[in-house]
């Protein structure tokens, strides 16, 4: 296709060359570097990515040595990324490389699906970059572009419109320089043709564009239907004891945020409930099970996740640490910054 280059193709490239952010992960065409930033900023602006990925360079300069890590320092890394089944997989997946590829990364896209939390953006963002391989990668930036570029109406959360923008991407990446035209991809939808207030005016596609032609721009991309969104309405019991000791547990991994560490949680079925939560079963049996009495309830607190908005209160209560209760561990509070905890947690003690 080199021939016949694609004029989108020529003048996202020749607008690449001049107009790429500087980005660390951009300074070499280390497979680990590369994965490493694809991984972080999945579902991340590069913006809040940038100093995760720093933090993780300096704690794990190789796979080796993120291979070798405990997960609860992983944990405590991610944490305030949210999704933190990318974290597990992401330590999973070193394992993998070193285990099994003797701590080489794969070089071939198929090679590269098989590790934990690789899917097919993933396998082509690496493939491409580190080793040239010519995989387009398809993300909510090139679904935008493409869509508006095309003036496409195929909703991209359809199978149709999966496959169609995959096709049409694959099309237009070169034999040459596959990396910088999927970085290219990224970075002009994310800094030109933005999801609003796109710059079409000084835009260089803005003569060929279709949707602009067609004043389609604001419709572009479509999608089937918004997801919907969960309300769950949570308090937690910070419990303390004369040895300024308190209790916490690792969640599990059919919920959010597994893997990190919590106190004590009550969740109610309603905002009513919840917040009449002093005259709730539910509360008076966990003040009995700690031997615990209220001393300070936060304001409520909303937490907004991609699914799921959960509006949560801090019940700080004096209480007995040292009785057995399944699956919490005693800890002092001064052990806490050591431990992954959910961002909701962390942000009430920095404001309290």
């Amino acid at each position: 296709m080199d021939s016949v280059l694609h004029p989108f193709s020529r003048i996202i490239l020749s607008w690449y060359s001049a107009h790429k952010r500087e980005l660390p992960w951009r300074n070499n065409k280390n497979p680990y570097s590369i994965w490493l930033s694809e991984i972080i900023l999945q579902q991340t602006r590069i913006e809040q990515g940038l100093s995760y990925y720093l933090k993780f360079i300096e704690a794990f300069p190789t796979v080796n040595h993120l291979a070798a890590a405990k997960e609860d320092h992983v944990m405590q890394l991610w944490q305030g990324l949210g999704y933190y089944s990318r974290a597990r997989n992401l330590h999973a997946a070193a394992k993998m490389v070193v285990e099994e590829y003797k701590g080489r990364f794969p070089d071939s896209y198929d090679d590269l699906r098989k590790l934990p939390g690789v899917g097919p953006y993933t396998a082509s963002a690496i493939s491409s970059i580190a080793f040239n391989l010519r995989h387009a990668v398809v993300d909510g930036n090139v679904y935008r572009l493409l869509s508006r570029y095309f003036d496409i109406d195929t909703p991209i959360d359809s199978s149709a419109g999966i496959r169609e923008f995959f096709d049409l991407a694959n099309e237009l990446i070169p034999n040459f320089s596959p990396g910088d035209f999927n970085q290219a991809m990224m970075d002009f939808g994310s800094l030109v043709c933005k999801p609003s207030n796109p710059i079409c005016i000084d835009c260089p596609l803005n003569a060929g564009c279709l949707a602009l032609k067609n004043e389609t721009i604001a419709s572009r991309p479509i999608k089937r239907g918004k997801t919907k969104v969960k309300k769950r309405y949570l308090l937690y019991l910070i419990v303390k004891d004369d040895e300024d000791h308190t209790l916490v547990r690792k969640r599990g991994d059919k919920d959010i945020w597994a893997g990190l560490y919590e106190f004590p949680i009550i969740e109610f079925q309603s905002a009513e409930e919840w917040l009449g939560f002093e005259s709730t079963d539910k509360y008076k049996e966990s003040l009995k099970v700690f031997q615990a009495e209220l001393n300070h309830l936060s304001n409520p607190v909303k937490h907004i996740l991609s699914h799921q908005h959960l509006h949560v209160l801090f019940a700080r209560v004096t209480g007995n640490t040292k009785s057995s209760v399944r699956d919490y561990e005693r800890k002092s509070f001064s052990d806490l910054a050591q431990l992954g905890m959910p961002r909701v947690i962390t942000r009430y003690f920095e404001q309290s």
